[in-house]
């Protein structure tokens, strides 16, 4: 699903909307992938599909900006994350750009320092990329940037590393 499918998803336009009032309200917002997409399409942004699809375990690399704030302080320059997108966003006006990758140059941003904007996943365990491979299957097709089952399964060591990225990041926004 993707951002322009509330005729689709009816949910998805209150979701909207309270996103919107939550970011309005000056609360803490996280997104992850569509939740990333929702984000920035509330604050104006563009939605559209990216030029290839992102599936499997591909680096992401931190801008300048990104190589200059808290959230990433100790991270890596590049480092993989585990991608499953078709569609990319624009930068919503006032958000910091921090992390991009080769096959999709919007993966992090921040706006007003309490909305963060992932593309990417680092929240996965073993059994969740199991099942989005098992039911997404079908979207793993020889591409340049789609890895097959058997590496996305062999990769899972990045897991404990990925939500280790995820925590520091959570507990540093909430600092």
């Amino acid at each position: 699903m993707g951002v322009y499918d509330e005729d689709k998803f009816e949910w998805m336009k209150e979701e909207k909307i309270f996103i919107k009032q939550t970011i309005n309200a000056n609360k803490t917002v996280i997104g992850v992938c569509l939740g990333s997409q929702l984000i920035a399409h509330v604050l104006g942004a563009e939605i559209y599909p990216n030029p290839y699809k992102e599936i499997g375990w591909f680096n992401v690399s931190l801008t300048p900006k990104g190589q200059g704030n808290y959230l990433l302080d100790g991270f890596e320059k590049s480092f993989k994350v585990f991608h499953w997108h078709g569609d990319t966003f624009d930068l919503p006006n006032g958000a910091k750009h921090f992390l991009y990758s080769e096959a999709c140059i919007n993966q992090m941003f921040l706006y007003k320092n309490n909305v963060l904007g992932l593309q990417f996943h680092c929240e996965v365990t073993n059994i969740m990329i199991r099942e989005m491979v098992r039911h997404g299957n079908h979207e793993l097709v020889p591409e340049k940037y789609i890895q097959t089952e058997k590496i996305i399964l062999a990769h899972e060591k990045f897991i404990n590393k990925n939500n280790q990225k995820i925590y520091s990041i959570l507990n540093k926004l909430n600092e």
